[in-house]
């Protein structure tokens, strides 16, 4: 029986860690073998530290939180981080290319995601960081790996019984359609979508073929409310910083999509369960009802001025904010690891809370 989770909103993690602690133990969770990430730098926990890109997080101030700058593009941990911890996996999901990676580690998963891609390859042309579809290979490099210290038929199990999270495809827009308007040339805003869903379906389609069963595939956020699309439009002022309705209206019509696809792309792969993560409604609340969340801004990110550091703008010298955890954005793009916890926390209790009500998908081998 196929199985395609309707599209549950992502969160609603309390920072309190008692609370929180408290809400993931009331809850009957799914067990996985393993958690593996591909994507983009909201789920990257370190793999371009090992690559030649400029886009990297291994400086202060990034890690406030979490003592050291380990490549993550926050204050702390991510999503995958979050996730694992709450399934009892691991505290902290590792990048596939740090070279000190134990086969423990392996064991129970690891992160393939590159900050700065895409499902488009045009958008890595400039950053050179790690496609989507490249991030493949080297899945299938840990995939040997992990055969040649448990056996053939051990690893596909603990493949087989992955969950995987997959969150790409705001670098697409940003860097391709709206900010450099390379592809705008070549699509229309609806074109463009159905070529980026296109490559999702690809991707998510070679995964299958390799093993991978139990899918979460992120939505958009809503783009135009990121504080580095504000900026983008001369939005300078404390109090001219509106989110950007149209990028906002394309990210809305681009899940709607995502969500229309994932049923037909389910009953096309054997023995598949996917699930649509929305991160745009719980994101859209956190921004219009700060309060509730615990925030104090929702428009700018606590490093620098919050307009357009990111990566090597958001260094040592850059003042921040007094607490991050009152900000919902960390820099001019990604959140804050409050704003992590809480969808982290409605990921949990929304979607892989329900899994335990649903069949697995059987074992296959490849």
């Amino acid at each position: 029986m196929k199985i395609l989770l309707p599209p549950f909103s992502i969160i609603i993690f309390i920072h309190i860690l008692s609370i929180s602690t408290t809400t993931s133990k009331s809850l009957t969770l799914p067990k996985f073998q393993a958690i593996l990430i591909f994507g983009d730098s909201t789920v990257d926990t370190g793999n371009n530290n090992y690559i030649h890109t400029v886009l990297k997080a291994n400086h202060a101030p990034y890690g406030k939180d979490s003592q050291v700058p380990t490549g993550r593009f926050s204050n702390g941990k991510l999503i995958p981080d979050l996730v694992a911890s709450l399934l009892g996996i691991k505290d902290n999901v590792p990048p596939f290319l740090d070279p000190n990676i134990t086969n423990d580690e392996l064991r129970t998963g690891v992160c393939f995601a590159s900050a700065g891609s895409g499902y488009d390859n045009w958008t890595v042309d400039i950053s050179k960081v790690i496609p989507v579809m490249k991030q493949i290979d080297y899945f299938k490099n840990y995939m040997e790996r992990l055969k040649g210290f448990v056996g053939n038929d051990e690893a596909m199990k603990i493949i087989n019984g992955s969950l995987v999270l997959i969150s790409a495809g705001t670098n697409d827009f940003i860097l391709n359609f709206y900010d450099i308007p390379s592809r705008r040339i070549e699509f229309t805003i609806d074109e463009y979508q159905h070529f980026l869903l296109e490559g999702m379906k690809n991707f998510v389609e070679e995964l299958h073929n390799l093993g991978l069963r139990t899918m979460i595939i992120a939505g958009l956020p809503p783009i135009g409310c990121l504080p580095i699309q504000i900026t983008s439009r001369f939005k300078l002022l404390p109090n001219d910083r509106r989110c950007l309705e149209s990028e906002n209206l394309h990210s809305r019509t681009y899940n709607q999509k995502l969500v229309k696809l994932l049923p037909k792309l389910q009953e096309s792969l054997p023995g598949t369960l996917f699930a649509y993560a929305d991160v745009y409604e719980p994101l859209n609340d956190m921004i219009n009802n700060p309060q509730k969340y615990g925030f104090v801004q929702t428009n700018r990110g606590c490093c620098g001025t919050g307009f357009v550091e990111t990566g090597p703008l958001c260094n040592e010298y850059s003042k921040l904010c007094a607490n991050a955890s009152q900000y919902l954005f960390w820099d001019c793009i990604h959140p804050s690891q409050a704003g992590y916890q809480y969808l982290s926390n409605d990921l949990v209790k929304k979607i892989l809370s329900h899994l335990v009500k649903k069949p697995f998908p059987s074992y296959q081998t490849p």
